[in-house]
């Protein structure tokens, strides 16, 4: 086991407070804004600047700094479209057959059903892949603690960084997403934890009339 290695702290930056609120009330305005969007433009978006927001979402902490993430960005007609068939197979049979109607009354307000054409009108999906494990040279694996926990920072990150950029997304997650694996030729060490579709909203595009909790009811002092 080799030993720790550290470095000063790099780049770290303090401000007084005052500039401090003012960066927390900042952030704060600028995620409030964004809204999940179904109703896609078509509008393409520079390969470049999905990319700049995955690096972004990179710097997420993970267990161990294994970084157990892999981002595939589809943008092919043709991917597209067999994501979209396999995804709508899936939630044709959730919302007909596996949906408790708990969860049906759940998603009511929101509009949805088993119809997913944002799937092919928007200009990129971003499929995030969750590594379970590393195989070793003689077939054994190495177990990846806290994937889960890290992806899904990584995937906040990802998000906060789309919306950032001035583009709008939806997080989409059949299941199972099994296909995923076989339409984008992923390990099978890897897990599909969510698609995020990219884009631009379409010109008529709407959105549920729908509220966040205020802060009262999401934060405890202890």
């Amino acid at each position: 086991m080799s030993e720790p290695r550290f470095i000063p702290l790099p780049d770290y930056r303090e401000f007084p407070p005052e500039e401090m609120a003012e960066r927390a009330d900042a952030f704060y305005a600028e995620v409030n804004r964004r809204r999940t969007i179904r109703e896609f433009s078509d509008q393409p978006v520079d390969a470049a600047l999905i990319d700049r927001c995955i690096a972004a979402a990179g710097t997420a902490p993970s267990g161990a700094n294994l970084q157990p993430w892999h981002f595939v960005v589809v943008t092919d007609a043709a991917a597209k479209r067999r994501i979209r068939v396999a995804a709508e197979e899936e939630e044709r049979e959730f919302y007909e057959n596996r949906a408790p109607q708990e969860w049906l009354d759940a998603l009511a307000p929101l509009g949805t059903d088993e119809h997913k054409p944002f799937l092919e009108t928007a200009p990129a999906l971003i499929a995030v892949f969750a590594r379970r494990w590393d195989e070793l040279p003689d077939g054994g694996r190495v177990k990846q603690y806290y994937s889960t926990e890290s992806v899904g920072l990584a995937t906040g990150l990802l998000i906060a960084a789309v919306h950032h950029a001035g583009l709008a997304s939806l997080t989409h997650t059949p299941s199972p997403m099994g296909f995923l694996n076989e339409i984008l030729g992923r390990p099978k060490n890897e897990t599909p934890f969510l698609l995020l579709v990219v884009g631009h909203p379409a010109e008529d595009c709407e959105v549920p009339d729908i509220s966040r909790k205020p802060l009262d009811e999401i934060r405890t002092r202890v």
